[in-house]
């Protein structure tokens, strides 16, 4: 009798305790927040991968959008939902993509119709390469009015405001 009793007493204890599924569990180790990063919204990220299917719901479920297919690609993180990140491209169109689908490595688009990249983050200094709108590479900083762009190996300094995949108030160094 006393077996039972102790039985369900652990049982009636076990009840009581907020269960938790094992993915939402991981997640929180993961991330911290429940299935979101808590990382800012929005935010600037890569594509990291070749092919990547843009879809128009959080789910395998939902129809394919949009294909991407240029690794290193900026898109701006939108929304979060569980795995599946709310994405925006350079041109507007919006969807949802998986989270391993995008790198925190920061990239950029030129849209001038031909941007200057410079020695220095100035007006005057020697251009080092000359790039033609839709010309995508790699960030590796950001200053006030700059940012350093990486393409085909060229390094040089781009005005922000002739590049989309950094805000006008971002100041950061890769």
């Amino acid at each position: 009798m006393k077996i039972v009793a102790r039985f369900l007493v652990a049982l009636c204890l076990l009840a009581a305790l907020p269960a938790a599924p094992a993915r939402a569990q991981a997640e929180d180790e993961e991330t911290g927040a429940g299935g979101v990063t808590g990382l800012p919204l929005p935010r600037f990220v890569t594509l990291s991968s070749g092919k990547i299917n843009m879809r128009v719901g959080p789910g395998s479920r939902y129809p394919i959008d949009w294909v991407y297919t240029r690794r290193g690609m900026p898109v701006e993180i939108i929304a979060e939902y569980e795995l599946w990140r709310k994405v925006r491209d350079v041109d507007g169109a919006e969807g949802w993509m998986l989270k391993h689908m995008v790198s925190s490595k920061r990239g950029a688009i030129v849209t001038v119709a031909v941007a200057t990249l410079r020695r220095d983050p100035e007006d005057t200094a020697s251009p080092v390469l000359y790039a033609k709108k839709g010309v995508q590479g790699e960030l590796d900083e950001c200053r006030k009015e700059w940012c350093k762009l990486e393409v085909d190996g060229a390094t040089g300094w781009l005005r922000k405001s002739s590049l989309w995949g950094a805000y006008s108030y971002e100041v950061f160094k890769e």
